[in-house]
């Protein structure tokens, strides 16, 4: 197999006497889907924080595209080309679409008027983000001013997902995308993973539903008290052994772990 993109060793991380991430290891190859799963408790939330920036590790390395990288916050994570779609969108509902998708990362107007008078260009920014969510299939969104408020739950997490291959240019980690979705909602949400590997992308898609995983993973990270308990392949394993694994009521073959 090729190098891994995103890559971490030994990761600990303690909040006072609970350890949540012991020694972990984590490996995301290129173009891959990585499905992170694990018992409420295991240390999945801390290995993502770790590695989206959110949380700084106590020891432990994380390399990206073999280059070792230390990230103060998720914005040094987002700088370096890793988003992160949070289980909460992290969007704020009263602004518009175009808003949302350029918050933080506004284009200012060419010439004097963005240099010194710090105007925005929000014909740039409307374009951009139409042209972003047509790139995924999302222009069942007729208008790109309107209020993220007055979105579906479907259509917010497609915003954040498309400000997140938008602009991650590297990795995009996605953090239980369909928890809070119907049926024909998470339908769509799983075809925009597919678009966005499809693209060349890898995804981190942390997620406590099985078929869903099973579905749209090339390999699976089951995490168990701390650390990476084994991989696997969706094709050569079922879901309840995925689950046997998870729980510890299975250990898992030696080439796995």
């Amino acid at each position: 197999m090729n190098t891994p993109l995103l890559k971490a060793r030994g990761l600990v991380k303690r909040y006072g006497r609970v350890t949540a991430l012991d020694r972990a290891d984590f490996d995301l190859y290129p173009g891959e889907v990585l499905a992170v799963i694990g018992d409420n408790g295991a240390g999945k939330s801390s290995l993502i924080k770790a590695l989206s920036g959110a949380v700084q590790v106590d020891d432990g390395t994380i390399e990206l595209d073999g280059k070792p990288v230390s990230f103060a916050s998720p914005m040094d994570a987002r700088e370096a080309g890793i988003e992160t779609v949070y289980q909460t969108l992290a969007l704020s509902p009263a602004l518009s679409i175009a808003d949302n998708m350029f918050m933080g990362r506004e284009i200012r107007k060419p010439g004097f008027a963005g240099k010194w008078l710090k105007q925005l260009d929000q014909a740039e920014m409307r374009r951009v983000a139409r042209e972003k969510l047509s790139d995924l299939g999302l222009m069942t969104i007729q208008n790109i001013d309107q209020p993220v408020e007055t979105l579906s739950g479907g259509q917010r997490q497609g915003v954040a997902v498309a400000r997140a291959a938008a602009f991650g240019s590297k990795v995009v980690i996605m953090d239980e995308p369909t928890a809070a979705l119907g049926v024909k909602e998470s339908r769509k949400v799983l075809d925009l993973i597919q678009d966005v590997k499809s693209r060349g992308l890898p995804i981190v898609l942390i997620s406590h539903n099985m078929p869903h995983v099973f579905e749209v993973a090339d390999r699976i990270h089951v995490h168990r008290l701390g650390r990476r308990h084994c991989v696997i392949r969706p094709d050569d394993y079922t879901m309840s052994d995925a689950v046997a694994f998870m729980t510890g009521a299975k250990e898992p073959p030696a080439e796995a772990a």
